[in-house]
């Protein structure tokens, strides 16, 4: 008989694979994928476009519709450069803490619900559980839809608990977003004829100039609908990155820089798409007046939607009655939950853990929060018992 491992022997081999998304994840799926089949579950796969990367999905239980699924996501953020402590890639405890890249965004989770999978196999349950690892979460959640539509050779869910880290709250809405890179195509010339030229770098400051006026537009209006239950209270525009230029005394051929909508719940992405095409439009009729070669041009890198509060939500009421959690709580930074709302699954997100350390060197999870996740997990087994 296969040994059955706790939470934190789970956790210890899930942070030794580095996944960041930039490297394979194979190794940490194949590794859950022979742990889950020593125990008699089967997994399905869906493998990315150039074959280094996979999503993995199982289902326990009796072969009907209305289970619950455990989403996480295996993909971690880089470490390059943090100041850590100890190895990012083994789990170090000290002072209750249990520290490692993924400890708490979101391995820790990953872990418990590992565990829960393999117990629901051996205890035996009315109701299905179902786990869903995506990849590529870090880098725009672009891992979810093709994992959510390999799903469907399973029995259909009904509820989803996204187990980012929340301190086991509820989590009901959250903000969703969608970024361009923006590459200006000036024309060069000697800066002290810069008026026969277009500067792509001062050209682009315009755009950046708008984003800055759209946010104090923003945030000089009051709230609406759902937007009042988020900080801030708005859509708002940012700049993260920005290259471009040849020599301080040549106008700039070239700028490219990152620029990106927080969407909040009532608002579309197809409303802010609509506002930044139109504006790049705007500046490249002014700037091909003067030479009709340059122009903006937007390539759209994410799209997440928004993930908005719902009534009726039975994922919500189901983490409430696991936790007793009555609280209510919206955040800013987006997860897969808004894919598995739109398609149609009812959905919450909730798992151990602070957002708070999530991506900082010496990232952690406490052993109470850990221990906690462990409770919140035996509580559902026995419900789908």
């Amino acid at each position: 008989m296969p040994q059955r491992l706790e939470p934190r022997a789970i956790l210890d081999k899930l942070v030794s694979f580095p996944t960041v998304s930039r490297d394979s994840n194979l190794p940490l799926i194949d590794w859950v994928e022979g742990y889950l089949g020593d125990h008699g579950i089967s997994c399905g796969r869906h493998v990315n476009e150039t074959g280094d990367k996979a999503a993995l999905f199982a289902h326990v239980g009796p072969e009907i519709d209305g289970g619950v699924v455990l989403s996480g996501h295996t993909d971690v953020v880089p470490v390059d450069g943090q100041p850590w402590s100890s190895d990012p890639f083994a789990v170090t405890e000290r002072d209750g803490r249990l520290y490692g890249r993924g400890t708490t965004d979101m391995k820790g989770f990953d872990a418990l619900a590992i565990w829960a999978l393999v117990e629901a196999q051996a205890r035996g349950v009315a109701r299905p559980l179902q786990i869903a690892l995506s990849y590529d979460e870090e880098i725009g959640c672009t891992g979810a839809p093709p994992l959510i539509e390999a799903m469907s050779g399973l029995p259909r869910a009904t509820d989803v608990i996204v187990g980012e880290p929340t301190m086991l709250r509820a989590v009901t809405g959250h903000k969703g977003g969608v970024t361009y890179w923006v590459h200006v195509h000036g024309f060069e010339i000697h800066s002290s004829i810069l008026d026969r030229g277009v500067s792509a770098i001062m050209w682009g400051a315009r755009l950046i100039d708008w984003a800055n006026g759209v946010n104090a537009a923003q945030a000089a209006t009051p709230p609406q609908g759902m937007a009042g239950f988020f900080d801030p209270p708005y859509t708002n525009v940012h700049v993260g990155q920005i290259r471009g230029g040849t020599a301080h005394n040549i106008t700039a051929k070239d700028c490219e820089f990152g620029l990106g909508f927080r969407v909040v719940p009532g608002e579309t992405l197809d409303q802010w798409r609509a506002a930044a095409q139109e504006k790049a439009a705007a500046l490249t009729a002014q700037m091909q007046q003067v030479r009709p070669e340059t122009w903006i041009e937007l390539t759209e890198q994410f799209a997440l939607p928004p993930f908005a509060p719902s009534e009726d939500n039975s994922a919500e009421a189901l983490v409430r009655a696991l936790t007793g959690d009555n609280s209510d709580n919206h955040v800013s930074y987006g997860t897969e939950a808004s894919h598995f709302q739109a398609a149609g699954y009812r959905t919450v997100v909730c798992g151990p853990g602070s957002i708070d350390v999530a991506h900082q060197p010496d990232e952690y999870i406490t052993t109470a929060q850990f221990a906690e996740g462990q409770r919140f997990m035996q509580r559902l087994l026995e419900r789908l018992a």
